[in-house]
């Protein structure tokens, strides 16, 4: 059998291919489609994130496509709690797309090292990302994977939604075949479990409300071993309110949450303008128009690594690299 070709094939690209240029520094994250690289441009002010698609797969159509398909997405987006896109093209034959860096760490990582947050803190928040599926869903764009661990702090302590890799695009076929269930089983809506074919953007609400459930308690409305158990309690079981759980939080918030954990997407709020606008309201009347001193910026995350450590994390992410790459080659030669 022959190998796989290390240059993608000639195909037309269905994006305009950024004028930018970008200089790749150090890998930041490797994945079975591609990697990370910390980036820099003469054109771009900032440092950037340049995904580069793996290059043992850029044959394979479909995950091409998809790669693309973000592309095309993200640039139809432009709001300050998405994740700024920088556009892409080809980097020496292989496929990448730049995007905004975000070294803050994540909504996940922040709940798992200072625990639960204030039900003030987390209104705040939930309104910021609410807007953020507005302004999505405006534009036709279903995330279909909002989870905690895709919400990432910017520099002046806000969320950014990011990652939207599985993200349906309401104007264009799905490139997720019929039946085939996308997500991530803790915050995966019924309908999305179901793999219903109309799965509207109130899917989103849903794994908003996981995501809300999470910030107050700091962990997910339901739990369990597998994801079947868990799946059987997004699909039937009724989840516990603030009060019952035995968290502060104000009767409002609490009818929201459980609105936005409807088994039936119609049961839910109209739309995230209306779960945004409920917010501000209540928030603004109650502690006036500044909300920003609601979020008091937590401490870093990231910690500073010794020079032995950094090349320690430098090595592990070459050995993750090679692993995904072997993985690759084997799937296409399965």
């Amino acid at each position: 059998m022959s190998e796989p070709s290390s240059k993608p094939s000639q195909r037309k690209l269905k994006f305009l291919p950024t004028a930018a240029t970008f200089k790749l520094l150090e890998p930041l994250g490797v994945g079975t489609v591609g990697t990370v690289f910390r980036a820099e441009s003469p054109d771009i002010d900032a440092p950037v994130a340049v995904k580069l698609l793996h290059p043992l797969i850029a044959n394979d159509p479909n995950i091409v496509d998809r790669f693309q398909r973000e592309i095309v997405i993200m640039e139809r987006l432009n709001h300050p709690h998405i994740v700024r896109n920088y556009g892409g093209g080809l980097m020496d034959g292989q496929y990448f797309y730049a995007m905004q860096l975000l070294q803050n760490g994540t909504l996940r990582d922040r709940l798992q090292e200072h625990g639960p947050l204030p039900w003030q803190q987390a209104a705040v928040y939930t309104s910021q990302v609410a807007s953020a599926l507005q302004h999505a869903h405006n534009h036709g764009i279903i995330h279909r994977d909002l989870k905690s661990s895709n919400l990432f702090f910017g520099n002046e302590g806000q969320l950014i939604l990011g990652d939207f890799g599985i993200a349906r695009d309401t104007h264009e076929t799905d490139v997720t075949a019929d039946g085939i269930t996308v997500g991530t089983y803790a915050y995966m809506s019924p309908e999305q479990i179901c793999a219903d074919k109309d799965i509207s953007s109130k899917a989103d609400l849903y794994s908003l409300g996981c995501v809300v459930v999470e910030m107050l308690t700091g962990k997910p409305p339901f739990t369990g071993l597998n994801f079947a158990q868990i799946w059987d309690q997004h699909l039937h079981a009724k989840p516990k309110s603030m009060q019952e759980l035995g968290i502060e939080c104000p009767e409002w918030f609490d009818k929201l949450i459980m609105q936005l954990l409807e088994k039936d997407p119609e049961r839910r709020p109209f739309n995230a303008r209306s779960v945004q606008g409920l917010i501000r309201d209540r928030l603004e009347d109650q502690f006036g128009k500044d909300l920003t001193k609601l979020t008091p910026d937590l401490p870093a995350i990231e910690k500073p690594h010794a020079p032995s450590e950094l090349k320690l994390n430098r090595l592990l992410i070459v050995i993750l690299a090679l692993v995904a790459l072997i993985g690759a080659i084997l799937l296409l030669n399965g």
